[in-house]
């Protein structure tokens, strides 16, 4: 079923020199930012019953009208699914996600992906973006993932993301001896030629990973890492232009590299392993609702500890 928005009402000389969108926010502030400027630049939010610009300065005396469809976000089939729910409230979804579960349905992924699963968990999430996926983990990368029941809670996650305040650590292991912790700073883009990778690139977003040591080993080394920004694939391509890609990064790593000194167990943990070795441990934000800081954490999956117990044997 899809639902409407119609109202009409008069900007006061109050809102005098406010941004458009800026003003819309404050009028309906369960609906993020972008959604509010999508809808303006569709239309269906008229200025004088004329299309604006989301950043036009208001002069205090406008008229806006405001008729908007919310249409129901995916059209994907509930499908029974056994979600690994850290913490369940009626404004939030804590989650487990699995190495190997696809996120979103797309091209050739149609069906058994979280999503589907969401949706047959909580039925109401189709009325929300992406079904109230806030932040996505790549197929093969496991570990802790938040998902919005309401509009409320979807715009409140997703201004945590924006401004930096939600904290996101992950655990990877990565190819190399490295001495000390540090920090990457490089924008990221789409590669120049290869489009569905990613790449450090000056004209690119603003992308800032830290990362230290837990563990040194001989030819790999255990990093904890966290993010001040979240941009697509971000740790594997840092990681992979200070030459310390993530072990077994199909994408950006060098293949299975195999130590000289490689006892029989590691070569064929490493040679069966499918997957980045990049796991999202911990996960810290404010409720929605109640203002709290919250944080959870999920231990490193079975694969990954195989393969850290044949590195360190």
């Amino acid at each position: 079923m899809q639902e409407t928005i119609k109202s009409n009402f008069r900007v006061t000389p109050e809102q005098l020199g406010l941004r458009l969108d800026q003003h819309l926010a404050a009028v309906y502030p369960d609906f993020s930012r972008a959604q509010l400027q999508s809808w303006i630049k569709q239309g269906d939010i008229l200025v004088d019953g004329e299309k604006a610009k989301p950043g036009i300065r208001l002069k205090g005396v406008e008229q806006i009208d405001v008729d908007v469809t919310l249409k129901v976000a995916v059209i994907d089939r509930p499908e029974p699914m056994t979600l690994d729910i850290v913490f369940e409230d009626e404004h939030l979804l804590v989650m487990n996600k699995p190495p190997g579960l696809v996120v979103h349905p797309g091209a050739g992924n149609v069906t058994g992906t979280l999503v589907n699963g969401l949706l047959n968990h909580h039925p109401e999430l189709e009325k929300l973006p992406r079904a109230g996926v806030v932040h996505r983990l790549d197929k093969l990368t496991s570990g802790i993932m938040v998902v919005a029941k309401s509009l409320k809670a979807h715009k409140s996650l997703v201004d945590q993301l924006q401004d930096r305040s939600m904290g996101r650590s992950y655990t990877a292991l990565v190819y190399g001896h490295m001495i000390a912790g540090g920090r990457v700073d490089a924008p990221i883009d789409r590669h120049a030629v290869h489009r569905t990778r990613m790449a450090v690139s000056n004209g690119g977003k603003n992308a800032i990973t830290h990362y230290r040591i837990i563990t040194k080993y001989k030819f790999f080394t255990l990093l904890d890492l966290t993010l001040e920004s979240g941009r697509t694939h971000q740790i594997r391509v840092h990681m992979a232009h200070i030459q310390h890609p993530v072990v077994c990064d199909p994408v950006y790593g060098p293949g299975v590299r195999l130590p000289r000194s490689a006892s029989d167990q590691l070569v064929a943990q490493l040679r069966s392993f499918r997957r980045q070795t990049l796991h999202a441990r911990e996960l810290r934000l404010v409720h929605p609702h109640s203002g709290e800081s919250m944080s959870w954490s999920v231990p490193i999956p079975e694969d990954m500890l195989a393969l850290i117990k044949a590195i360190d044997s």
